[in-house]
């Protein structure tokens, strides 16, 4: 009867061990997965989750202190494309550069979402593209743009795309691109980009 009590215990012991062991396992595990989270995928997971909502915004400051409110739409490899909102109504699109993002401001259900475990979706086309090659298809439909800087916003349009500048024809809104509208040109290193807005 006592031998029956003590294989109990020893049953009982190493079964505790064994789920402690699984528990300090699991929180490992947990860590090394919020390790390798990045910027982008916690944004992208927070567009996920208001993809039913239509009112659903992300609050993003910019550097240099500006606080946009977007509804994100696709993400890039260092871009995301969103809507832009203010005073309560869409503004048109824009393109963000992941590198322009001072802070993300979210709401306590958006802070949640963002860190969610999501099933890696298939390696998509449009999520190895870099800013360069969205701003060459801007250029390339001759799209009035408005870009924010850290030194300011310019209008215009993007009349060459290179590796790690644009060129950008400056005019008035509103005005399409003719050689007798320009006022100026402007050499803009893509580092200096906060914000794209166009349509």
């Amino acid at each position: 009867m006592r031998w029956d009590l003590l294989f109990d215990d020893l049953e009982s012991q190493l079964d505790q061990e064994q789920r402690d062991e699984e528990r300090a396992l699991a929180l490992e595990e947990e860590r090394l997965r919020l390790g390798r989270l990045a910027l982008r995928d916690r944004l992208a997971a927070m567009a996920r989750s208001a993809a039913d909502d239509p009112t659903a915004r992300v609050r993003v400051e910019l550097r240099g202190g500006r606080i946009i409110e977007i509804r994100p739409q696709s993400f890039g490899r260092d871009w995301m494309s969103a809507t832009r909102h203010g005073m309560g109504n869409a503004r048109g699109q824009c393109i963000v550069p992941l590198a322009s993002i001072a802070a993300v401001l979210p709401t306590r259900l958006q802070l949640e979402t963002s860190l969610e475990p999501v099933a890696e979706p298939p390696s998509r086309l449009a999520e190895r593209i870099g800013l360069s090659f969205v701003l060459r298809d801007l250029c390339r439909r001759r799209t009035p743009v408005h870009l924010t800087t850290d030194d300011g916003r310019v209008h215009g349009t993007l009349d060459r795309v290179a590796r790690d500048h644009v060129d950008v024809a400056l005019h008035e809104p509103g005005v399409p691109r003719r050689e007798r509208e320009v006022t100026g040109y402007r050499i803009v290193p893509l580092e200096r980009v906060l914000l794209v807005d166009f349509g």
